[in-house]
């Protein structure tokens, strides 16, 4: 989407646009770049600050200054369900001085959105997956709620719409409440907001009822006791929530999904830069200290290199398409 200036340049970028999102880390521009970083790096998060993928880069983020030798400065761009940062790294210099983290939505966006701004395949290099989180249902502590079978229960017999708050529309909860919806058959009213943190402080206002997060900016206030979580999307029971079910053991087998975080670069960054970041990325994502802290807030760390983003976002495209047709959710 960066327009360059030269018949060759041009021809190299679009043999790049081209090619398949596993093989572009390959056939990406082979300039030598032994002395990069030379300037701070950016990353762009393209949700609010709060939300998992803003907590995920600032807790990575030190270690990524100390190995690359320049800070490492995180920039929120919140906006059209994270359209918005998305399409301005698109749109950057692919020098390696603007990258991306974000979540579930970059993979869901392209067919939530008719016109989303960006090609998931063609307009970035993956660098690595960077963790993932089961969501969480959260309502008040001062509700009655207790359980999904109370919360159901409620939601049929009131008269109106159950509002749920989610992060954003095109979000891993967000799409968990319209499953819920034609699962449980209960009317629900989707409210989003541009990321997780305001949602959470939505919830922590009494502004309505019930929400749907990631976990990991929910852990700190389910922890406290300030929200309570009624159940978890993953697999199986988060490990330090043993008390708190998953929505397979509420009677929603099919409700299992997980809200991840990837790092990607503009298509046309050089390879050497890629492999460069994704170097240092997998060792901070090594280091068992961080592991453990990003663990204590709700993340299993899922370090795989460009191959395994490219082979996760090969997979979740369709995956979601699917979800999203079959919900019969109206695109945006």
């Amino acid at each position: 989407m960066t327009t360059r200036s030269g018949g060759a340049a041009m021809l190299s970028r679009r043999a790049l646009l081209a090619a398949p999102l596993v093989t572009t880390v390959v056939g990406a521009a082979r300039a030598q770049t032994t002395d990069y970083p030379r300037n701070p790096v950016k990353i762009v998060i393209p949700s609010a600050p709060g939300g998992p993928t803003d907590v995920m880069a600032r807790m990575i983020s030190p270690g990524l200054t100390a190995r690359l030798g320049q800070p490492v400065l995180i920039i929120n761009r919140p906006g059209a369900g994270g359209n918005i940062g998305v399409v301005q790294v698109a749109k950057s210099a692919a020098d390696g001085y603007t990258l991306l983290i974000a979540s579930t939505g970059y993979v869901v966006n392209v067919s939530l959105y008719r016109e989303p701004g960006y090609d998931a395949f063609k307009d970035f290099l993956p660098i690595t997956e960077l963790g993932s989180s089961p969501n969480v249902v959260l309502v008040h502590p001062s509700s009655n709620i207790t359980s999904m079978a109370q919360l159901i229960d409620m939601a049929k017999k009131s008269k109106e719409k159950l509002n749920v708050i989610n992060p954003g529309q095109g979000s891993t909860p967000h799409l968990t409440a319209e499953l819920l919806q034609i699962k449980a058959g209960i009317p629900i009213e989707n409210i989003p907001y541009n990321g997780a943190g305001p949602a959470i402080a939505a919830l922590l206002g009494k502004t309505t009822p019930v929400g749907i997060t990631a976990l990991p900016p929910a852990h700190p206030q389910i922890k406290s006791g300030a929200l309570r979580a009624i159940a978890t999307t993953g697999e199986t029971r988060w490990f330090d929530l043993p008390d708190v079910p998953t929505l397979k053991e509420s009677g929603f087998p099919d409700l299992v999904s997980e809200t991840f975080q990837g790092m990607y670069a503009p298509a046309g960054t050089p390879a050497d830069i890629v492999q460069r970041v994704a170097r240092d990325t997998l060792a901070v994502l090594a280091d068992p200290v961080v592991v453990g802290k990003l663990r204590d807030v709700g993340f299993d760390v899922r370090a795989s290199g460009p191959e395994g983003l490219a082979a996760r976002v090969k997979k979740e495209v369709p995956m979601w398409k699917d979800v999203i047709v079959k919900s019969g959710m109206d695109l945006q």
